[in-house]
């Protein structure tokens, strides 16, 4: 959808324009839960303590019960990509952007994919040091999580 001039509408135009919003079920509320509360929890295994991501109501190693808990959030970048076209209009004012999967320090393994701010796209590497943020996604009643370089890039 273009306006009259060829240009993109304008964020809030209409619901096309917003970023995905996210859909929590029964497993993944607690997460979106946390992080409107400004925490970031992860799904955790009550037996064996395997930190889940995705989260499981049981646990891949032992089918135990897991529960989300809080985490430090801070981590390592894993593997990330620089986005410089915008599949949704909402995020055409945020180009160019990156979006990484940050392992975080609980567990080697332990990946989240989120945005990196704060820093010019660049300059993000694999190994860099981040720690979480929350951003309101705009749009709706959701907060995200976001990381930000511990020490520039």
């Amino acid at each position: 959808m273009t306006t009259t001039h060829g240009e993109p509408p304008a964020v809030g135009a209409d619901p096309l324009s917003l970023p995905p919003q996210p859909v929590p079920d029964a497993v993944t509320a607690p997460f979106w839960a946390a992080l409107a509360d400004g925490r970031l929890a992860m799904c955790r295994c009550g037996h064996c303590g395997l930190w889940l991501q995705p989260p499981l109501e049981r646990c891949r190693r032992c089918a135990g019960p897991t529960r989300f808990t809080d985490v430090a959030g801070t981590g390592t970048v894993y593997s990330f990509i620089v986005q410089h076209r915008a599949t949704v209009p909402g995020y055409l004012d945020d180009l160019p952007y990156v979006v990484a999967l940050v392992e975080l320090d609980e567990q080697a393994g332990l990946r989240l994919p989120a945005r990196i701010v704060g820093v010019d796209p660049a300059q993000v590497r694999c190994g860099l040091r981040v720690r979480a943020e929350f951003a309101d996604l705009p749009g709706g009643d959701f907060t995200v999580a976001v990381f930000r370089p511990v020490d520039g890039p």
